[in-house]
């Protein structure tokens, strides 16, 4: 089963310097209805100006993933983590049993991303960030695997605290993949245009840029490239 969900019907809020988009409810935006996805429990859409970010804040067991879709963040932590991670690339930081960090667009264009948060399974862990690169040539076959929660899966991909998997990746205008779904799965399109469609399913889904999918009851998702496109999926425990 595929659940739409459209970008036009996301939470949002609009600060001048930072503009987000709420696929589940967040601060001041609350839709009971929207309180999270399995494990899943953040997926904020943020655009941020240059010169502007978040100040010191605190988090605790929780798992942040956030990925750079343009621009670069500076990332400074309670931990003495220091680093920018730009476009191109992903950051985890789990917070475990307590941590404070500041977040900064100090370059010279608007920084958009994903933030994503996913409930651990291992609470009050020894906090740690960490950044790593990920595939930015359009692929054919699978989506490259950039964070998981399972061992020996960590060569290639970030650790998290959660049984979960991350992928992303970009595809040619035409291509088409298939890509298998552990237990179940939200798909963001994080540019350009795509159709999904589950394993032994007529339904047929076409995402825009900003929307957002749930995929429940399907062992296997096909995606194809109705334009050049970027994607995100986060299969992760109900």
């Amino acid at each position: 089963m595929i659940k739409h969900i459209r970008y036009a019907n996301l939470g949002r809020a609009d600060h001048g310097w930072l503009q987000s988009r709420f696929h589940f409810s967040f601060a001041d935006y609350y839709n009971p209805q929207r309180m999270g996805f399995g494990k899943l429990r953040v997926i904020n859409d943020d655009l941020i100006k240059p010169g502007y970010g978040f100040d010191l804040h605190p988090h605790k067991n929780m798992e942040i993933i956030s990925y750079i879709r343009s621009g670069v963040i500076s990332h400074q932590d309670s931990e003495g983590n220091k680093g920018q991670t730009k476009a191109g690339e992903i950051q985890v930081m789990s917070a475990g049993s307590g941590i404070r960090h500041s977040e900064y667009n100090l370059g010279a264009e608007p920084l958009t991303l994903y933030q994503i948060w996913i409930e651990t399974n291992k609470p009050e862990t020894q906090p740690r960030w960490e950044t790593q690169t990920f595939p930015v040539q359009p692929v054919t076959d699978a989506l490259p695997l950039l964070v998981s929660g399972f061992a020996g899966e960590q060569e290639h991909a970030l650790f998290i605290n959660q049984k979960a998997r991350i992928f992303g990746g970009r595809l040619d205008k035409g291509a088409v993949i298939s890509h298998k779904i552990t237990a179940q799965a939200y798909l963001l399109a994080s540019q350009g245009q795509f159709e999904i469609s589950g394993s032994g399913s007529a339904q047929r889904v076409i995402l825009n840029q900003g929307d957002g999918a749930e995929v429940t009851e399907t062992g296997e998702l096909t995606i194809k490239a109705l334009t050049d496109c970027e994607l995100v999926l986060i299969d992760l425990p109900a």
